[in-house]
């Protein structure tokens, strides 16, 4: 089964397709002297002004596996490449004393014998070390999703899910407990409310009608009213001047 499982995920590698996470055509390599110590690495040691090789490198996920290429920017010429894997030692190291420079651990496959080197790689710009930085990064949660996913996929496949649904002939019963004393007015019924004749409305008596007025003096003192009120406009008129004569 297991090696089932390992000829199928070989095969899905192969067909799977080349993604550039990052790429950028300034690259630079330096020969780093061997650490000595487990102290980290310093860029000032490598004389960073004096590189042993200049080109493009590449970040590329190919289904599970990603890969560091070191390309001539002219030709395409692989120079050296780095595998990024899962459960492997990152083969990027950052320098301490910059954050341009980093130690790349590269690979060689000779004859099927895998061997492996430390080089120095150094970047003109902090905003492209930052962004080869996240390439990385990205691709390792990738790994970790995936893994979450074929997880929950094995978890569900292994626990299949349980039918709740009833069968023919099958009842569902409900018990429900009264608690407290809860007390419930008696409905009534449509008939009952039909039946019953509406309480009486007491409606108050008009008021008494108004005293009589004669109809001459309401119009005397109507119009007394009225030339009062065209009075006191005339007198506001006078203000602003007179515009009988107006056209």
């Amino acid at each position: 089964m297991e090696e089932e499982q390992q000829q199928r995920s070989s095969e899905e590698e192969s067909e799977a397709l080349e993604l550039i996470l990052f790429h950028v055509n300034e690259c630079y390599v330096y020969l780093i002297p061997p650490r000595k110590t487990a102290a980290s690495y310093r860029a000032d040691e490598w004389n960073v002004n004096k590189w042993v090789w200049e080109g493009s490198l590449k970040v590329i996920s190919k289904g599970e596996e990603c890969i560091i290429k070191l390309e001539d920017k002219n030709t395409g010429e692989l120079y050296a490449r780095a595998f990024l894997r899962k459960g492997e030692p990152h083969p990027v190291e950052p320098v301490i004393d910059s954050s341009r420079y980093f130690v790349l651990r590269i690979e060689e496959n000779l004859g099927g014998r895998v061997r492996h080197a430390f080089i120095g790689m150094g970047f003109r710009e902090r905003t492209q070390a930052y962004d080869f930085q996240a390439a990385l990064h990205d691709h390792m949660k990738y790994l970790d999703k995936r893994k979450t996913a074929e997880e929950m996929e094995q978890h569900f496949q292994s626990n299949p899910s349980v039918d709740y649904s009833l069968r023919e002939g099958e009842t569902l019963v409900l018990q429900i407990k009264n608690k407290g004393n809860l007390s419930l007015k008696p409905f009534v019924s449509l008939e009952q409310s039909s039946s019953s004749k509406p309480a009486p409305v007491q409606l108050q008596p008009p008021p008494p009608p108004p005293a009589n007025v004669p109809p001459i003096a309401a119009l005397e003192k109507s119009k007394s009213f009225v030339d009062h009120e065209i009075h006191e406009v005339d007198a506001v008129d006078d203000d602003f001047g007179d515009f009988q004569g107006a056209p």
